[in-house]
């Protein structure tokens, strides 16, 4: 899946509960996600860390779609500039 599908189903799935949440809100649920997939990174069987990267990115993918931002803007620094 590319990064801009996984945006597209996001906001199919979740696009209006998301704008209802709010920003704020959808900012505290990717940190409770990091927490959740530090943890599995540390702890946690491979199938436990694979279902927590899966949220950190469905997260992540949402509070870009309110912010109107895409996930291939956000990571083309890496393509023409990488941070060193």
């Amino acid at each position: 899946m590319e990064l801009a599908e996984v945006q597209t189903l996001m906001d199919r799935l979740y696009g209006d509960a998301d704008r209802e949440r709010g920003v704020p809100a959808t900012v505290a649920w990717l940190c409770e996600e990091l927490g959740e997939l530090a943890q599995a990174v540390r702890k946690g069987t491979r199938a436990q860390q694979v279902h927590e990267f899966g949220d950190v990115l469905a997260w992540l993918a949402s509070l870009a779609n309110q912010c109107g931002i895409t996930l291939d803007e956000a990571m083309e620094r890496y393509v023409n500039d990488p941070p060193v």
